[in-house]
């Protein structure tokens, strides 16, 4: 056996490995589950979690969106100041189709596991409907609009370079 954190590795006889999810030891069970089964023990402590799991998913989700409209409004002004106001708009609507995107992926993230195996392909279809609409309009840009719709991966690395360079910052998590 090979422990990897919270996973414990083990060889079977066709030299495969299986990973099996171990009880995190910082988190004590209660006394009055002690006494059952293991299968029990892992089933009722692992539905005890989702709940604490999932606020901290919902955390993250509202915090990667409230980075993703700050994002937008900061570069919108830039353009603004630097571009004509047409090409601001374009940028703008493709912002907010990346917040709406944003919000679409975090629910089917929700989703995964629970109600379904993989992804929906759905949220594709706002990124092509909006590049299709941008390429066939006459008042829209592609660039502007595809550059707009680039902004949630921006927040994303926003996020994930904050977290990295200042792990003891967190807005609202204790």
């Amino acid at each position: 056996m090979i422990h990897l954190g919270l996973w414990e590795c083990s060889q079977q006889s066709t030299l495969g490995l299986s990973f099996v999810n171990l009880p995190n030891p910082s988190i004590e069970a209660p006394s009055s589950l002690e006494a059952q089964p293991e299968e029990q023990l892992s089933a009722s402590v692992l539905s005890d979690q989702p709940d604490a799991s999932m606020a901290e998913y919902y955390q993250l989700q509202r915090e990667l969106l409230e980075i993703t409209l700050a994002l937008t409004g900061v570069i919108f002004v830039t353009v603004c100041f630097f571009y004509p106001l047409k090409i601001a708009l374009n940028y703008l609507l493709g912002a907010l189709v990346s917040a709406y995107y944003l919000r679409l992926l975090g629910k089917d993230v929700e989703k995964l596991g629970r109600e379904q195996q993989a992804l929906s392909k759905a949220r594709l279809a706002v990124f092509v409907g909006l590049i299709i609409v941008a390429a066939r309009s006459n008042q829209l840009q592609i660039l502007p609009v595809f550059l707009g719709f680039l902004t949630y991966k921006a927040a994303l690395i926003f996020y994930v370079l904050r977290t990295v360079l200042m792990p003891g910052y967190s807005s609202g998590r204790q």
